[in-house]
């Protein structure tokens, strides 16, 4: 014997047969095709999110425009009767309307 070294070796008796392989092997694949599938579903889901999102957004920008173009028309309706030329006015005694019959 020499010095330093182990007189005993260990031997593994008992070893997982082809059969034991083949089912871990179908374990494995089965377990890594589900995290796909989450994957894959998760990215699915914030497309749809980022979707509604985008329309939401859209609708809003429309609406802005919308609203500015009414404000717009307002102010120019405040502005005109403001003016200086709609305070020189004076208000008619007597109105006439045409007959269209």
């Amino acid at each position: 014997m020499r010095r330093n070294q182990n007189t005993v070796r260990f031997r593994m008796k008992a070893g997982l047969g082809p059969v034991s392989n083949a089912v871990m092997i179908a374990l494995m694949l089965s377990v890594l095709g589900l995290i796909y599938l989450t994957q894959i579903t998760k990215t699915s889901t914030f497309g749809y999110q980022l979707n509604d999102l985008t329309t939401k957004q859209e609708e809003l920008a429309s609406e802005n425009t919308d609203l500015e173009v009414e404000l717009a028309r307002l102010q120019a309706l405040e502005r005109v009767q403001q003016s200086d030329v709609a305070a020189a006015m004076t208000t008619p005694t007597s109105t006439e309307y045409a007959n269209t019959n």
